[in-house]
């Protein structure tokens, strides 16, 4: 028999974890579905420092204490549980998930991005032996180690700035000749000691069982380099996660993006988006803000406003 629910929110990152909190304080009986485990983008962050409350904090750290009030507000979150299908069904919504099959008033999907792949040979033979997409979660494994970052962006040089800590020597190699991230980085980077590789790509990663070299090639002279390294860590940005959306009949954007209203509302009635996967400015602030809408209006549509009977 499908479980009976009010309201499924579907990801557990900063605006799934935020709509769970607001979701439980109105009394609603809600679930969160989190394919991986709750945290998101956002849990990977070596250091957050615009997240208004902190000067500096760790993302794992902030969002394990956005998961336990969330829990102490009695929202009931099931890491390791994705979602399969989501299908609109006259007033109710089902959510097919790998455990179970959910009858919900209204859903919230807050599915975020993923990181984007280089297509690159050798990225997908050593995922896990050497590539990797997350330095706050393997930078450890390579300390004292040469290590090369992937990308030109904030999250490319929050990652490189963080290694810079942790490696005996970081390499950054971005496509174009400057980067695209705030200036503070460039700085300190430099101050670092990182080494940089401009109008550079890369060709292929090699080795045997794990990482051992880079080979790449200079876009502007067309000269291929052989490196060694021991990791590469790829941040060369992200994809929406909106399948599933996509699948169901909500309205995306050109780029992927969920489109919603002011009210987190999708074209489909009863199914509103949260966060990253709505597009827009990609702050954990900004995705909490959203989450918060979204369950606020959710609740309205289940209860029929404020003052309304619960269907």
């Amino acid at each position: 028999m499908p479980v009976e629910k009010q309201l499924v929110i579907i990801g557990a990152g900063p605006a799934g974890l935020s709509a769970g909190i607001y979701a439980a304080r109105f009394g609603l009986n809600a679930v969160v579905l989190e394919a991986k485990v709750s945290g998101g983008q956002a849990a990977e962050a070596a250091v957050i420092e615009n997240y208004p409350g902190f000067v500096k904090i760790r993302g794992m750290e902030l969002m394990d204490a956005m998961r336990k009030q969330a829990e102490e507000c009695g929202c009931d979150i099931h890491d390791l549980e994705p979602v399969r299908k989501i299908e609109k069904r006259e007033k109710h919504v089902r959510v097919i998930s790998d455990r179970e099959t959910y009858v919900a008033d209204a859903v919230i999907i807050a599915t975020g991005r993923e990181h984007m792949k280089l297509g690159v040979p050798g990225e997908e033979q050593f995922s896990g032996r050497g590539v990797s997409y997350c330095a706050t979660c393997d930078g450890p494994l390579f300390k004292g180690r040469r290590v090369l970052v992937v990308g030109g962006g904030n999250t490319a040089c929050s990652e490189a700035l963080y290694l810079s800590d942790v490696a005996g020597e970081v390499h950054l190699v971005h496509r174009r000749d400057d980067l695209r991230a705030e200036a503070y980085y460039k700085r300190a980077l430099t101050e670092r000691g990182v080494k940089f590789h401009w109008n550079t790509e890369v060709k292929s990663i090699e080795g045997n069982k794990v990482v051992k070299k880079i080979r790449l090639i200079n876009n502007k002279t067309g000269e291929e380099t052989l490196l060694d390294v021991d990791a590469v860590f790829i941040a060369v940005g992200y994809r929406p996660v909106s399948d599933l959306a996509k699948e169901a009949g909500v309205k995306l954007d050109e780029g992927g993006y969920i489109v919603v209203d002011r009210e987190q509302k999708t074209n489909i009635e009863g199914i509103f988006a949260a966060g990253d996967v709505t597009g827009g400015i990609f702050q954990i602030a900004t995705a909490v803000g959203e989450g918060a809408r979204a369950a606020v209006n959710a609740y309205l549509y289940i209860r029929g406003g404020w003052y309304g009977t619960s269907k």
